[in-house]
């Protein structure tokens, strides 16, 4: 037996990464996930992966894709068990250089994108549900060019808190999780395949361990926030960064 047996969970952001180390490790478990993302070919390919598994492909910017999702998971009768909020985006801009559109962009979907996904599961959130939020170390660390996105993740880990305190009459936990440099394909696509070693390199050099964490210890994590084994945990925030934002 897992111990999210007869579940349902909700992965965004599904696709890879972390999300789909999350969802591999939930369905691994027992649950049921519908997992969403913006690049349909990449999610079907993921939930083949996945096992138990449904693919809905949108932008969490978008309500309307958002109401896709929660219609899809309402559909199955069971309510909605575990909630990883864990799509976003992120991109490099000084001060100097941030524009309204880079601002908005980031803003959209880190920020308007993760309440809106937190807020329509609501009514389908059953007694005793978990939410996690994917928050960031860079929301602490002051990395030049990051600060559009640091800020995002800011805010995200104080929409937790509040989220906590106000679901926890529904016995409802809510924490974030902030892993610190990790290894994902999201590293290449900011900084392009031929910069993705170097850039790779310098992130591992910046933690007290030595080497960049991986998506499954991310997941790891995630799961026991998720679990009963957290049942007294609420409203925190969990570090996976090998001691990056400890030490």
């Amino acid at each position: 037996m897992g111990q999210f047996d007869h579940k349902t969970a909700v992965v965004t952001g599904g696709s890879s990464g972390i999300g789909l180390a999350v969802a591999e490790r939930f369905a691994a478990e027992g649950a049921h996930v519908f997992v969403t993302g913006r690049r349909q070919d990449e999610l079907e390919v993921a939930v083949k992966t996945i096992g138990s598994a449904t693919a809905v492909p949108g932008d969490i910017a978008n309500p309307a894709d958002l109401d896709r999702l929660y219609d899809a998971v309402r559909s199955r009768g069971r309510g909605l068990d575990l909630l990883f909020a864990n799509a976003g985006t992120a991109a490099f801009a000084t001060i100097d250089e941030i524009t309204p559109e880079h601002f908005d962009l980031i803003f959209d979907v880190n920020v308007r994108g993760t309440l809106f996904t937190v807020q329509k599961a609501l009514p389908l959130l059953n007694q005793g549900a978990s939410v996690i939020v994917n928050s960031s170390v860079r929301a602490d660390d002051g990395m030049e060019a990051f600060g559009t996105y640091a800020a995002s993740k800011a805010a995200l880990r104080s929409y937790t808190r509040t989220w906590a305190n106000e679901l926890k009459g529904r016995g409802i936990r809510v924490n974030a999780v902030s892993p610190g440099s990790i290894d994902t394909p999201a590293v290449a696509g900011m900084v392009g395949e031929e910069r993705a070693a170097a850039v790779k390199a310098e992130f591992a050099a910046n933690v007290p361990v030595g080497r960049m964490g991986s998506a499954a210890e991310v997941a790891a994590a995630v799961a026991f926030l998720a679990s009963d084994q957290s049942s007294f945990v609420v409203g925190a925030n969990l570090y996976v960064d090998g001691g990056e934002n400890q030490l």
